[in-house]
């Protein structure tokens, strides 16, 4: 069962960020800017439903809801609530397969370690670690913590998260990291 587990206040004083207790989507992300966009998505039909829902956008383990100016947070989070805890999961359609060819796949891993020596390393090495890429099969980047970085909780979910995020804007939303 879906729950709302938190509720995020966003730099849009007309959006919400819904936090869940199970991932929606691996990898890709999905945006609705109104009600006829999201007819084959029951997710974010289910979701316009609600009276005041103006934009929908959901990843990984939350869902961005926008609403209208005109109507208050009230008459949108507690319908929201009870249609996520009533959501059956499977409904969601499935992702897409993506296919990358080795070229693309060289080229990529090329973009994404310029990146890790410009932003990510430097920051680790001042914490005393650093970052090993062990691998890139497809979208999905496979690195290992080194130093200092190798037993620390924080960059086993909180720095590969933000990494992961980073290459997501710079690079392509559907990269994946994990650790090796």
């Amino acid at each position: 069962m879906l729950i709302v587990q938190d509720v995020d206040l966003t730099p849009n004083p007309q959006a919400l960020k819904f936090i869940l207790n199970e991932k929606l989507l691996n990898r890709e992300t999905r945006h609705f800017n109104k009600k006829e966009e999201a007819q084959k998505d029951p997710l974010a039909k289910g979701i316009f439903e609600i009276e005041g829902v103006v934009s929908v956008f959901y990843m990984d383990k939350f869902i961005t809801i926008e609403k209208d100016p005109k109507v208050q947070w009230g008459q949108i989070q507690r319908p929201f609530v009870e249609f996520i805890k009533n959501f059956e999961k499977v409904l969601i359609p499935p992702e897409q397969e993506i296919v990358v060819t080795r070229e693309e796949e060289t080229e990529l891993l090329k973009k994404i370690n310029e990146i890790l020596d410009q932003r990510v390393r430097p920051a680790l090495a001042g914490d005393g670690g650093g970052l090993e890429v062990t691998g890139l099969n497809g979208l999905t980047l496979k690195i290992r913590y080194q130093g200092a970085c190798g037993s620390c909780p924080s960059s086993i979910r909180g720095t590969l998260v933000a990494i992961e995020n980073l290459l997501r804007r710079e690079i392509n939303p559907s990269i994946e990291v994990v650790p090796d």
